[in-house]
């Protein structure tokens, strides 16, 4: 009886992890994705990336549907899986609608959050001043999207936090290479203080006011790399 449990219990753990090796694989490709370590309009080379991530086909192929499913791939005719490339246009679009869903999503939040919410908010803050002291993009990038995810949720309202995940997704990459910039990444940090002080004091047209500012800056940083041709030239790591 003993040794069946162990058997049911190992074979669970088997298909646990069976489970969730696309997942992990997701994610990881996610941050090749955002980081720019896969370019935008590249194709997905799956021999390679088995190699890299070390699995198989089959979970990389249905971790590169996730990523589909999410925005940040294509899945194209004749030429399979291709990391997702916006033009100018797309990226003026897209930005306009993302800084009017944050700023609703900033409004709310201030009349919603609550004070657990906020210490959080808070506290995702102080870590990521700390990555921006070190210079650590990767870091500070991660808990900057944690910080307007926990502002989105503070909001309150499942329709805006669906609509708002799925376009955001098109911007990471993105929104991620806009702190390339030196003085662009401190005004971010500012921003991101007058977010915090603004959600505080519970002011919810301050909290629109900055979000829209934020986005803004951060489009006109993307339109800048992407005019002077530094979009795909830009890359964190080795």
């Amino acid at each position: 009886m003993h040794f069946c449990m162990q058997k049911c219990r190992m074979a669970e753990i088997i298909e646990m992890s069976r489970v969730a090796l696309p997942q992990q694989a997701a994610q990881r490709l996610r941050s090749m994705l955002i980081e720019g370590v896969i370019a935008p309009g590249a194709k997905l080379n799956e021999r390679e990336l088995s190699e890299q991530l070390k699995i198989s086909r089959t979970p990389l192929r249905e971790a590169i549907k996730m990523l589909a499913t999410e925005g940040l791939v294509e899945l194209l005719p004749n030429r399979g899986a291709v990391a997702l490339s916006l033009s100018e246009q797309d990226v003026i679009d897209t930005f306009e609608v993302m800084a009017n869903l944050e700023a609703q999503s900033g409004e709310l939040a201030a009349a919603r959050v609550n004070d657990d919410e906020l210490a959080e908010i808070r506290a995702l803050h102080f870590e990521m001043l700390a990555a921006y002291t070190r210079r650590d993009l990767p870091r500070y990038y991660t808990l900057n999207a944690q910080i307007h995810a926990c502002i989105n949720a503070a909001a309150k309202n499942p329709v805006l936090s669906r609509t708002y995940a799925q376009l955001n997704a098109r911007l990471q990459a993105l929104r991620f290479r806009s702190n390339q910039d030196g003085q662009k990444w401190q005004r971010a940090v500012d921003e991101h203080e007058r977010m915090i002080d603004a959600l505080a004091r519970r002011d919810g047209a301050a909290m629109r006011d900055v979000l829209i500012e934020h986005l803004n800056h951060k489009r006109d940083a993307v339109l800048d790399l992407m005019r002077n041709g530094q979009l795909d030239r830009f890359r964190v790591g080795p």
